[in-house]
């Protein structure tokens, strides 16, 4: 039998092109992987800013709202309807002015009851009082008579010694005469001790019912003086502020309906993002600008509760104040939260926003940008602080890098 001798050079024919296309596959999908993301960017939609070399202003620039040092809360004390408004929201007011009547039927009602029950009470402690100083009249009127009554007893049996002495009175009359003296004198002990005691004790009763007197009277007073709660009064001398009531408008016991402003002096209010919370605390100083003057202030509170990714701060004046300062006019403040140090410096853009200032694009030539990782640590309203990853002179593109947070090399057009 005849064998099939196969064709050498048209094996090599199949398994040349093979070995060729598998070459050039893997040549892809090796540069594919390693191969930099790269994106085409007009560079006249880009902003390119230098790293530059200087000094670092560790601010913060804040919006103060000019507010009185000073402010009394009014709060109501009864709640009801507002029936009357004697006042308007600034007016200047003194202590004790009325602003507003509010109106309770119930509370009033509840009021005349209990002033009612008082003055039933003290009526029936006065004649409870007066019952027991008539029956100390009445035992002192006893006790005289009774001491009477010895005192004739006395001078009788002295007079019937005698004439018994001299004969002259039978026995039988003495013996009669001295008897009524004896009796006479243990009465006048026995009334004596028990009137005294009975002293004692109506003493204690009437001490007692002068305290529960004097008790209700002052419960009375208290009582008379809560039923003014119904006017609500200025609590102190000052401008009256956000006191808005409106005739009707119910009102809750406590609820504040405004301030008085005390015109003593003035503070700004500012508010700063939670950032800054551990980095802000009392007596830093700052400055504001009025009228081409500058004027020192310094932080007097923070308040730590954070509402809406912000805090309060409030700041005063160190020695004087612009003129003409009125409520509402808003100042910018620059807080100096350290002093100023030479350091490496971006400026400022959106780019931080897709970055977290943790990377960047660093121009190698007019024509590239590459992305670098850097990290960035204090900022100002101008600055970023670098810490690490450039070098003066380098040139960084600052604008938003929405378009391509995720490449790695831009060639700019």
């Amino acid at each position: 039998m005849d064998t099939k001798v196969q064709n050498k050079k048209s094996k090599y024919k199949i398994i040349i092109p093979v070995a060729i296309f598998a070459f050039v596959l893997v040549g892809l999908l090796f540069s594919s992987l390693f191969r930099k993301k790269t994106l085409n960017v007009d560079a006249s939609r880009i902003s390119v800013r230098e790293v530059v070399e200087g000094k670092f202003d560790d601010i913060i620039i804040l919006n103060g709202k000019i507010e009185p040092l000073n402010s009394i809360l009014l709060n109501v004390v009864e709640s009801g309807a507002v029936q009357e408004i004697f006042a308007e929201d600034g007016s200047m007011v003194q202590k004790g002015e009325p602003l507003m009547r509010i109106y309770n039927p119930n509370s009033e009602l509840s009021y005349l009851q209990q002033e009612t029950a008082i003055v039933e009470q003290i009526n029936n402690l006065k004649n409870l009082k007066n019952s027991l100083t008539n029956q100390e009249l009445e035992l002192e009127k006893e006790l005289i008579l009774i001491q009477h009554d010895y005192i004739d007893a006395e001078q009788q049996f002295n007079l019937d010694e005698k004439l018994y002495a001299a004969e002259i009175l039978p026995e039988k009359d003495y013996k009669k005469s001295k008897e009524n003296y004896d009796y006479q004198s243990k009465r006048k002990n026995v009334i004596q001790t028990s009137v005294q005691k009975e002293k004692q004790a109506r003493a204690v009763q009437i001490n007692s019912i002068n305290d529960a007197l004097n008790q209700m009277e002052r419960n009375l007073d208290i009582l008379r003086n809560n039923k003014q709660n119904f006017i609500v009064l200025a609590s102190a001398s000052g401008r009256l502020s956000s006191f808005n009531p409106t005739l009707g408008q119910h009102i809750n016991a406590g609820e504040s309906v405004g301030k008085i402003d005390i015109m003593d002096g003035y503070k700004l209010v500012a508010k700063v993002d939670e950032y800054y919370i551990s980095r802000l605390e009392p007596a830093q100083e700052g400055t504001i600008e009025s009228n081409g003057k500058t004027y020192e202030v310094m932080i007097s509170k923070v308040l730590p509760e954070v509402k809406d990714g912000q805090f309060q701060v409030d700041l005063v004046f160190k020695n004087e104040f612009p003129e003409n300062l009125r409520m509402g006019m808003s100042f910018s403040v620059k807080l100096f939260l350290s002093e100023s140090s030479e350091s490496l410096l971006i400026p400022k853009g959106s780019f931080y926003q897709q970055t977290a200032g943790k990377w960047i694009f660093v121009l190698e030539n007019d024509k590239k940008a590459v992305r670098k990782e850097i990290q960035i640590g204090r900022e100002n309203p101008i600055y970023y602080e670098v810490i690490n990853g450039l070098k003066a002179g380098e040139k960084v593109i600052t604008s938003s890098y929405d378009d391509y947070k995720d490449m790695e090399v831009l060639n700019l057009d």
